[in-house]
């Protein structure tokens, strides 16, 4: 299951930092900086990192 998570912000230094504070805690990527598109307010996007397949799980060198 994909997800990824959403930052709205009434600034965008205040984006900035949220999006930067929640990619530090949960170890995110940011897939969009902060963006006022819309015009309702400041938005950003991360999603989490990928991690490495589980012992017998992925490609399998033969």
């Amino acid at each position: 299951m994909a997800f990824s998570y959403m930052i709205r912000a009434g600034s965008q230094a205040e984006c900035q930092a949220e999006l930067d504070r929640l990619c530090l805690l949960l170890g995110a990527t940011p897939t969009t900086g902060p963006s006022n598109a819309l015009g309702r307010g400041w938005v950003a996007r991360a999603v989490p990192a990928p991690q490495a397949p589980a012992v017998g799980e992925g490609l399998v060198e033969r």
